[in-house]
């Protein structure tokens, strides 16, 4: 089994910022691309970001410029800098991760608990 662990939502003033992690744990034998989610109130759940083990990168249009992922190989772990946070911005954020099992090889996608991050004055 894989279990991936989420960290770092809170509440923030508009323009504030804070940076997601989401760590993967348990029976790995490869990791490949990684996303992050997020889901407000009423809507959909959209990709905000992506990177792949190559390190490229893609963002939702709405926060290009604003938000970065990243990853560090060596712990398993995708993060999300979110900069200059807008009201917008509030939602349940998720981390997804593709997973190559170590015990059968088969590759799989996995869900983080989620996080809540909202931004309000």
């Amino acid at each position: 089994q894989v279990q991936l662990v989420e960290s770092g939502g809170g509440l923030v003033q508009p323009g504030g910022s804070l940076r997601l992690s989401c760590a993967a744990s348990g029976r790995i034998f490869r990791i490949s691309a990684m996303r992050w989610y997020r889901q407000a109130p009423g809507k959909q759940r959209e990709l905000v970001a992506s990177i792949t083990t190559g390190g490229s990168t893609n963002y939702v249009d709405s926060v290009k410029g604003r938000f970065t992922i990243s990853r560090d190989n060596a712990k398993n772990t995708v993060y999300l800098q979110m900069n200059s946070l807008k009201p917008a911005d509030t939602a349940a954020y998720y981390c997804n991760v593709g997973v190559q099992e170590r015990a059968t090889l088969a590759m799989r996608g996995y869900w983080g608990q989620g996080t809540q991050v909202t931004v309000s004055s």
